[in-house]
């Protein structure tokens, strides 16, 4: 019996491009795009601003080359400093490996790293593709795209780099976690002191490090390859410590996201002269 939803076969057979999609041969033959009646939009709508107000912020600030550095405390989107023109930094991480030849700002240098992490990232890439791309706008909305590939052709066959970002990652979460602990000194360097500085820059890299250990490439690298969980119950732990943050991973993303943003933005207030850090001891 004819229900009126049966697929216009001969539309897909004639080469129809209307006739793909949610409209395909083998679909059913509802003419809205969705059923949906909520306002589904509204996600990747913020989503979608949220990325944008961070890309807009952290490039002034990366171009900026200055007022990052207000001792003890350094930007994270300058550390390390990698390059001749950085500023002077006694204790901290300012390896003069670049030459004077680079003009440019130094958080070029170091931003490529986390940058990389997080924008390949599935995490990230759910919400930029969404948000952006509307490669599905939402659930149960198909994407106005007539042709969908997925990540197996160039460019973004290249988001499988995501597992070797996570060991840069690390290495410069290691980096700001050094950062955070010379917050305990004061402007001469001597140590037994902290500011509300040291505070921002604590909680940044707490939740930098919880997001990082909270990605899924952490999560195979822990637990992942192994054919008995019973024969490595070390690993075992780890795994299941991980699948905790794991689970809490885009909560993660977002908070760290605008952690690194404020503590930017405080060393700025500081270094600038605009703001005093208050003094606890």
């Amino acid at each position: 019996m004819a229900t009126g939803t049966e697929p216009d076969v001969s539309a897909a057979d004639a080469g129809d491009p209307a006739a793909r999609g949610v409209h395909h041969a083998t679909r059913a033959a509802i003419p809205a795009r969705h059923l949906r009646a909520d306002r589904w939009w509204l996600q990747p709508a913020a989503t979608a601003a949220g990325l944008l107000a961070f890309i807009v912020y952290s490039t002034w600030r990366a171009f900026a080359g200055d007022d990052y550095y207000a001792a003890p405390y350094v930007s994270p989107f300058y550390s390390p400093c990698l390059a001749e023109n950085c500023a002077e930094m006694p204790g901290g991480a300012d390896w003069e490996i670049v030459g004077s030849w680079w003009g440019l700002s130094p958080a070029l240098l170091v931003l490529i790293f986390p940058l990389g992490f997080r924008l390949t990232c599935y995490y990230y890439r759910k919400a930029y593709y969404r948000g952006f791309w509307a490669s599905p706008p939402a659930c149960a909305v198909p994407e106005p795209h007539a042709k969908y590939t997925g990540e197996s052709r160039f460019p973004l066959v290249l988001q499988n780099v995501h597992r070797y970002f996570f060991y840069f990652a690390v290495l410069v979460a290691g980096i700001l976690t050094y950062d955070a602990a010379l917050g305990f000194r004061d402007e001469d360097g001597a140590w037994g002191h902290m500011g509300l500085g040291t505070l921002v820059l604590l909680a940044n890299i707490a939740l930098i490090w919880a997001y990082t250990l909270s990605c899924h490439s952490c999560r195979h690298i822990v637990g992942g390859r192994l054919r008995n969980f019973s024969k490595h119950p070390v690993r075992y732990r780890m795994w299941g410590w991980v699948s905790v943050l794991n689970a809490r991973h885009m909560q993660l993303a977002w908070a760290s996201l605008v952690s690194v943003a404020v503590a930017d933005f405080y060393v700025y207030l500081v270094a600038s002269g605009a703001f005093d850090d208050p003094r606890f001891f």
